[in-house]
C-alpha cells in the first residue's frame, strides 16, 4: 500500500464505519407526512448511519423525455450522482387514486438507464396501512428496475391522523421504535452485502 502500509481489508472496513443513506418523500406538499418522515428517520439513524432527505426535492426533475438521456439536465444528473453514492434509499410516498404519486413515478423513470440504481438497496415506507396499492405498485416498479428493495426494512406506519410531524414522530415511543428497528434491519443488510463484498488477501 502507498504510504499508509494498511491492508486494503482495513480500508474496506472504514468505508462501512458511516453509511450514506438518501431519503426521498413522493410528495412536494410543504406539509407532508412523508417528508416529515425523512426528517424524523435522519435523527434517529443509528450509529454508523446518516441519512439525508434529497434536498432538492423531487420537483425540481423535469418531466422525463427520453429524448434528453444523451445530455441530461443538471437537475437530473445532480440526483442521480447523488444515489449513485449513496449505499442505500429509503423512499416514503403517498398513494394517490390507488397509484404512486407522479413526483416519484417521475423520478424512477429518469433511473431507469442508470446503472448506478442496479442492485440498489431500497427500504420503501407506506406510512397510511390502508394505502397498500401505491406500495405494491413501487414494489413492482423497483423489482423491475433491478433494485433491491430490504424486506425488513420496508415498513408500514400507522401515521395518518395520529402522528403527522417530524416531531411528534420523534418523541412517539412506539412509532420511534419502529423507525428504528426498521433502519437497523437496513443497516444489517448493508453490513451483510458488505461483508458479501470482494475481498483482498495480504499478500
Amino acid at each position: 500500500m502507498r504510504g499508509s502500509g494498511r491492508p486494503r481489508e482495513w480500508d474496506c472496513a472504514v468505508k462501512w464505519l458511516t453509511m450514506d443513506v438518501i431519503a426521498l418523500a413522493g410528495s412536494l406538499r410543504s406539509a407532508s407526512i412523508n417528508a416529515a418522515f425523512c426528517r424524523a428517520a435522519a435523527r434517529l439513524a443509528p450509529a454508523g448511519m446518516r441519512i439525508a432527505p434529497y434536498r432538492a426535492g423531487l420537483g425540481s426533475l423535469p418531466l422525463f423525455n427520453p429524448d434528453l438521456e444523451a445530455a441530461p439536465p443538471d437537475t437530473v444528473r445532480q440526483f442521480r450522482d447523488a444515489l449513485g453514492k449513496a449505499d442505500a434509499l429509503i423512499i416514503a410516498s403517498p398513494e394517490y387514486a390507488h397509484g404512486m404519486s407522479g413526483v416519484l413515478k417521475n423520478a424512477l423513470d429518469w433511473l431507469v438507464s442508470h446503472e448506478a440504481f442496479i442492485g440498489k438497496p431500497v427500504a420503501l415506507i407506506n406510512t397510511s396501512p390502508r394505502a397498500h396499492h401505491a406500495y405494491e405498485a413501487t414494489l413492482e416498479v423497483l423489482r423491475t428496475m433491478s433494485a433491491t428493495p430490504v424486506p425488513e426494512a420496508s415498513i408500514t406506519l400507522p401515521l395518518l391522523g395520529r402522528c403527522t410531524t417530524e416531531e411528534q414522530m420523534v418523541s412517539s415511543g412506539e412509532i420511534a421504535a419502529q423507525i428504528r428497528n426498521a433502519l437497523g434491519a437496513l443497516q444489517a443488510f448493508l453490513h451483510v452485502g458488505a461483508q458479501d463484498g470482494p475481498s483482498f488477501p495480504i499478500s
